[in-house]
């Protein structure tokens, strides 16, 4: 039986992959990716329970930037499940705009959010590690970056007990079935299949 009670409220919260295209003007949209796929399959399996999605992913969003809008776009929403899926871009802007994030600011921007949404809300935490896969190449060179912020998700995931979702392992075994760029055309952004794998692997987490 699904984690997830009757009439729950479940945020999704983090970047570009959360944001996927949604419509900003319309606090119902849910985007073009997991968030949508995996809600759209919960409320397929489990229409009694009438739980309610609601995703403020924001394209280019670092932990820095959910510290800012937490209040407005986690709290305030009252949600009683807060899934946050961040770190890539604490990651990419190292490389493209030499702005890096340490992993010691990381770890500690994260800790805050989940800190305060704790002390805010009765609220359940699902905490989705961020993944890269080599394409192109230079992707390689991230690994340095983001392999220590992956181990600090899953450090603040078993200190505050969340549930888990582990992607870079996922990503990176199911680029043996097919290529890297079959999941994820630019190492980051997924493919259609790519946000499949992250929806499953979310209701997995919540038993669903």
């Amino acid at each position: 039986m699904t984690k997830i009670e009757d009439g729950a409220v479940v945020l999704f919260q983090g970047d570009s992959i959360t944001d996927c295209g949604r419509n900003r003007e319309t606090g119902a949209d849910l985007g073009r990716g997991y968030a949508l796929i995996a809600s759209a399959l919960f409320a397929s399996k489990y229409p009694e329970k009438q739980v309610h999605f609601i995703n403020r992913g924001i394209s280019g969003n670092r932990v820095m930037d959910l510290q800012q809008r937490w209040q407005e776009d986690c709290l305030d929403l009252k949600p009683t499940w807060v899934s946050i899926y961040i770190g890539i871009n604490d990651t990419w802007r190292r490389y493209d705009r030499n702005d890096s994030t340490s992993v010691e600011a990381f770890a500690e921007g994260y800790r805050e959010l989940i800190v305060r949404t704790k002390e805010t809300l009765d609220a359940k935490l699902i905490l989705v590690e961020p993944f890269v896969l080599p394409v192109p190449e230079d992707r390689k060179r991230w690994r340095e970056d983001l392999d220590p912020k992956i181990n600090a998700v899953r450090e603040l995931a078993r200190e505050f007990e969340t549930l888990y979702v582990p992607l870079d392992g996922l990503f990176a075994a199911a680029s043996v079935k097919a290529p890297p760029a079959y999941w994820a055309p630019d190492g980051v952004h997924p493919s259609p299949a790519g946000h499949a794998l992250i929806a499953n692997a979310w209701l997995e987490a919540v038993q669903a």
